[in-house]
């Protein structure tokens, strides 16, 4: 089999294994096993970018419930806030852009758009749970989100550690000034800006999940690129 083909294979079973995984709400796994961080770079990397895939799954499969809970008509839509606060960063538009990127670049971006999530993450979790008959299905998704960024966020530093270690520490944190207004009285008010809270971490996961997979193909099987 040709490296293309064997590109498009890997691809095939890193997107049918993430999928069973959240089919089967089973966890992928860790990015350091019982307490063993010697992972190499090729394994670090399909482990990172399996969770990654994982974790937008989850905010796609959020957005979704969310929408068919709360927003059921035009009007809501109309008022949706269409920017985001990581919407000032610089960042590839696709798969093209993103390979004239230099690594120890896309790592830093990957960086700051996984350690900026967590903030909103939190108080995404506290708003949901303070709306009136807040599904308990969408909270646990919340809650599973958070869990599952803090092991990405290791796994994209242990990438730059063994990879581009002069690069750590370069990443860029974004302060979601939106954020205070999930603690308002207003319910339809709080309800707008979880939805947008959750539609641009879904967005930015959905970033991070691309960046990843042409970062894995830039340093981890560079023949595949």
């Amino acid at each position: 089999m040709n490296s293309q083909g064997s590109a498009q294979k890997g691809t095939l079973l890193l997107l049918l294994i993430s999928n069973l995984l959240f089919c089967q709400n089973v966890q992928p796994l860790p990015i350091c096993s019982a307490g063993d961080c010697q992972t190499s770079l090729r394994e670090l990397f399909d482990r990172v970018v399996i969770l990654s895939h994982y974790i937008h799954t989850l905010y796609t499969d959020m957005f979704i419930e969310f929408d068919k809970q709360y927003v059921q008509d035009r009007e809501f839509m109309v008022k949706v806030i269409n920017d985001c606060p990581t919407s000032s960063l610089a960042t590839p538009e696709d798969k093209e852009q993103a390979l004239k990127v230099p690594p120890e670049v896309l790592l830093n971006l990957i960086l700051s758009l996984v350690q900026s999530s967590s903030d909103p993450l939190f108080q995404l979790i506290t708003g949901v749970g303070g709306i009136q008959e807040a599904p308990e299905y969408i909270l646990s998704r919340a809650k599973e989100i958070e869990e599952q960024n803090k092991q990405l966020l290791e796994g994209v530093e242990k990438i730059i550690s063994q990879a581009y270690p002069e690069a750590k520490g370069n990443g860029i944190y974004f302060v979601w000034s939106q954020l205070p207004s999930l603690q308002g009285v207003d319910e339809e008010s709080k309800i707008l800006s979880l939805r947008n809270t959750i539609r641009c971490l879904r967005r930015d996961s959905h970033k991070v999940d691309n960046f990843l997979k042409v970062l894995r193909c830039q340093i981890a099987h560079q023949n595949n690129c």
